[in-house]
């Protein structure tokens, strides 16, 4: 898909999840004061990291069935996209950009290209007629957009480059949008509890009115996902998913 594929430097190198690293500093305190209660917290914290890594694998090969399956049936679509967007406007079929993933981890994301080679050039000059709250920029009318870019847009074409990502680990089917490091610098601390989970394709935000959301609601969102995560929540999320797409819910 491209000649450099491959990640930026980590911001956030760590072993252990940041709830496992604290269990692990309780548990030392608690087994100094009362080795009986800190025995029974080991055992606690081993089912809980046991528990969590096993709900991530089960994920992550659901994601990748998914993905793949979906990358296979919609290959035809990617195929005229792709050249529709070669032939329409000068630039690169794909967009590459560098988000912010679980735990501030960078990785690129991959889009089909729905603006004009300049887009973010001429970003600044639009600030000042942002259509959204908080560190986000949203503009129905934007005239960065070209012609097949608002189509694709519309009924969410240009995303569908991130199933690669899925493949590669950095995404998941269901999850966060993932934000550039820009806006994620200016996150309050409550906003930056959004990153406690693997950036997705959808999520509750999009099957919830997208673009229509005001980004405190979409963070409340995004947050109600990561407390209910599970198989079963991303397969009701997935199946809302599809009326969104086809209905163009909130999308520009």
């Amino acid at each position: 898909m491209t000649t450099q594929d491959s990640h930026p430097p980590s911001v956030a190198a760590t072993e252990l999840d940041e709830k496992a690293a604290k269990m692990l500093e309780i548990y030392a305190h608690q087994s100094f004061k009362n080795p009986s209660v800190g025995q029974r917290m080991r055992v606690r914290m081993i089912w809980w990291v046991i528990r969590s890594k096993i709900a991530d694998n089960v994920k992550y090969l659901f994601d990748f069935l998914i993905a793949f399956v979906a990358m296979l049936a919609l290959s035809p679509v990617m195929i005229i996209t792709a050249l529709l967007v070669k032939v329409t406007s000068p630039g690169p079929i794909f967009f590459k950009q560098e988000r912010v993933g679980k735990w501030g981890e960078p990785f690129y994301c991959y889009k089909f290209r729905s603006m004009y080679i300049d887009a973010e050039a001429r970003k600044a000059e639009l600030m000042a007629v942002n259509e959204a709250d908080g560190p986000v920029f949203k503009m129905k009318n934007d005239p960065r957009i070209t012609p097949v870019g608002r189509i694709i847009r519309k009924f969410s074409i240009d995303e569908l480059p991130q199933l690669y990502n899925v493949l590669r680990g950095d995404m998941s089917l269901v999850g966060p949008r993932p934000a550039v490091p820009k806006e994620v610098a200016e996150y309050s601390y409550d906003q930056l509890q959004r990153l406690g989970a693997i950036p997705g394709i959808t999520g509750l935000q999009q099957v919830s009115g997208r673009s229509d959301l005001d980004f405190k609601r979409w963070v409340e969102l995004d947050l109600q996902y990561i407390e209910e995560q599970s198989l079963w929540t991303d397969i009701k999320i997935l199946l809302r998913t599809i009326p969104a797409v086809i209905f163009a819910r909130g999308s520009y």
